[in-house]
This record gives structure tokens, C-alpha cells and sequence, in this order.
């Protein structure tokens, strides 16, 4: 229960934070498509711990492991497993957590709903359960890309209250990783970095704000009422580890407009393509997308285990203080963009073979 998502591009991530390893089956890939462990690991390297000084410094090389649904190169059309092991788990770090609940940590959650947990790491709650995830993300990429030309790019926007000036119309990968932060907006990007290092310095935190952009997406993607598109974009980037909040869009600042400043009015492009003037939709109307970019913001609390000490209770219920060890990202956010990305993949490529299910028959 709650291990799989999509409906007919279907994935089921496995694993825990300090066990064996963590992984993703992947059920619903079409045939014949060329796939290597290389490409899958570029958007893993993009994910990994110890990538740079503003991130944990956990050290997983995460590389995967194709054990089945692939041969000779191309995927057979049948549930494709990807594998990567644990190496560097430190589960001594959380002998405290085990009697101790984390403030605004799955700890006490997890214990109220099954009665017992992992807390080596926070098992199942910990974002290396995400590597599944991009792991698939990076298979539907390929689909999308090949089937349709679609380009996703995803960038940290804002770090607390640093904003970066972003163009998603324009804005390119080697932009992105052109820094640590993968923040476009070089100098915002500097900034940024400095910020990060002085919190992790004081043993806090922060959070802020990743945007992403789908370009080329076709017309006709998303389901009535249910499944609208935005409405399974929203629910798949606020299932990922620490984001409290999701737009598409003008968003909330929408609110502020009236209809006629609102509204994406149409005319006929050059080739003869309905296309909207401005795209205040965010590539969305009545859940269905328009054609225009994918336009969508993630919101990323800051990571709930700190060394600051706090006050908590044990399992038993006795008051107690907490300043929790182990290795955690100061900051999650340069490492949520390929997990932003992944998630918005497995959407429009479910959605795209969806799609092409319904229509194939006219």
C-alpha cells in the first residue's frame, strides 16, 4: 500500500534509508526502447549524497543495477528492476532516535500508524527511498523525449529568501548544473551557496522553492475531474520528502488578478497552432494541457533533523531533549531538483501512454 504510483507507466519503489539497498520496479515500459545503466546514472549522480560541500556528506556512489525487463539493450515490455546498494550506512549515529521522536520527522507518525519503525536512518521515510524514483524518471525521460521531444528542466527558484531570476522558456540544463545549488541566476546562486554553509555551520537548516518546466508537451495530456493533469503533478511532487507546498502557474499570486488580467487569451500562430498570448494556466486548462510550457513551484520545508538541541518526548511518552547526529543536507533543495524532475516525468509519460490508448483507435 502506497509503494506504487501511475497508472499505466507503473512503478513500485523498495527499500529502506540503512538497509540492503533501495530500488524501483518498473511495470508498463514499452518495448524495444534502448536503455543503459549509464543514463539512468546520470540523473542518479545528480540525486547522490556527497556531491558537494553544501550537501550531506553521506558517501553512496548509487549505482544501479538493471536485474530484469532489459536485454541486449532495450527493454522486453516486461517489469524492468533497478537495484542500488547501501555502502556507507552509519546506524550507530541513531541510537538516540531510536528512543526519540525527531521533531517534524516521520517518527512518531510511523510509530502511531504501525506500531514500529525503522530509525536507522528513518527507513521507508528517508529521501533514499527516492532513488527509485529517479531511477524511473530517467526511463520515462527517454520515452518522452523519443515519443514526443518533450524537454523537462527543473531549478532551484529560491533558497529562504534568496529568488532567483529564472526564464523556464529559456532556461537550460547547462544553466542548471552550472553550480552546486543549481540555481540558474549565477550570482543569486552565490549567494545561495554562502547561506547554506553558514546554516550548516550552526547546525539548522532551510528550506525554499524549486521550479520546473515541461516544454513540448502535446496537447490532450490529463483526465476529466479526477485526474486532471495538475491534479496528479500535485500529487506526485508533494509525495517526495519534505515538500509542503505546490503550484502551477500564476499559482497563489493568481489570486490577486482579476479575470481579465488572468485569463490566457488565443490567437493563431505562423503554422497555423491555437496558442495562448500569456501563460498564466501554467500549460494546464480544465486539466487537460494546452501545449504551452508546464510551468509548476515545489516547496521544501527545511530538513527536520538538526543538530540544534530541541525539546521532544521518548516513546514512552517522557519529556526529553534532542540535538540529533548523523549526516543530513543542511539544505535539500539542490538535490530535489532531479526528484522534481522524476516525478513530473512519471506523470506526463503515464499520462502520454494514457493517452495514446485512448485516441489510437481514430
Amino acid at each position: 500500500m502506497g509503494s506504487t504510483f501511475g497508472h499505466l507507466f507503473r512503478v513500485t519503489t523498495f527499500g529502506e534509508s540503512h538497509g540492503g539497498g533501495v530500488g524501483v520496479v518498473i511495470d508498463g515500459c514499452p518495448p524495444r526502447l534502448e536503455i543503459s545503466t549509464e543514463e539512468i546514472q546520470v540523473e542518479l549522480d545528480r540525486r547522490r549524497p556527497g556531491q558537494s560541500k553544501i550537501t550531506t556528506p553521506r558517501k553512496e556512489a548509487d549505482r544501479c543495477e538493471i536485474l530484469s525487463g532489459v536485454f541486449e539493450g532495450k527493454t522486453t515490455g516486461t517489469p524492468i528492476a533497478i537495484l542500488v546498494r547501501n555502502q556507507d550506512a552509519r546506524s550507530q549515529d541513531y541510537d538516540d532516535v531510536a528512543l526519540k521522536y525527531r521533531p517534524s520527522h516521520a517518527d512518531a507518525t510511523y510509530d502511531a500508524k504501525y506500531g514500529i519503525r525503522n530509525w536507522q536512518g528513518g527507513g521507508r521515510s528517508s529521501a533514499r527511498e527516492t532513488i527509485g524514483r529517479v531511477a524511473a524518471g530517467a526511463i520515462a525521460k527517454k520515452i518522452l523525449r523519443q515519443a514526443a521531444n518533450v524537454e523537462i528542466i527543473g531549478y532551484v527558484q529560491r533558497i529562504k529568501d534568496l529568488e532567483g531570476v529564472v526564464d523556464a522558456s529559456t532556461v537550460t540544463l547547462e544553466q542548471v548544473e552550472s553550480n552546486i545549488v543549481r540555481c540558474p541566476d549565477a550570482e543569486r546562486a552565490e549567494q545561495m551557496i554562502e547561506l547554506i554553509e553558514q546554516i550548516g555551520r550552526s547546525g539548522d537548516s532551510i528550506g525554499g522553492v524549486v521550479e520546473c518546466v515541461a516544454r513540448h508537451v502535446p496537447k490532450g495530456l490529463g483526465e476529466p475531474v479526477f485526474d486532471k493533469l495538475e491534479a496528479d503533478l500535485a500529487k506526485a511532487v508533494m509525495s517526495l520528502p519534505a515538500s509542503k507546498g505546490f503550484e502551477i502557474g500564476s499559482g497563489f499570486a493568481g489570486t490577486l488578478l482579476t479575470g481579465i488580467e488572468h485569463n490566457d487569451e488565443f490567437y493563431v500562430d505562423e503554422q497555423g497552432e491555437t496558442r495562448t498570448v500569456t501563460n498564466r494556466s501554467g500549460g494546464i486548462q480544465g486539466g487537460i494541457s494546452n501545449g504551452e510550457n508546464i510551468v509548476l513551484r515545489v516547496a521544501f520545508k527545511p530538513t527536520a533533523t538538526i543538530r540544534k538541541e530541541q525539546r521532544t518526548v521518548t516513546k514512552d511518552g517522557e519529556e526529553t531533549l534532542l540535538a540529533a547526529k548523523g549526516r543530513h543536507d543542511p539544505c535539500v533543495l539542490p538535490r530535489a531538483v532531479p526528484m522534481v524532475e522524476a516525478m513530473v516525468a512519471l506523470v506526463l509519460c503515464d499520462h502520454l501512454l494514457r493517452q495514446q490508448g485512448q485516441c489510437s483507435l481514430w
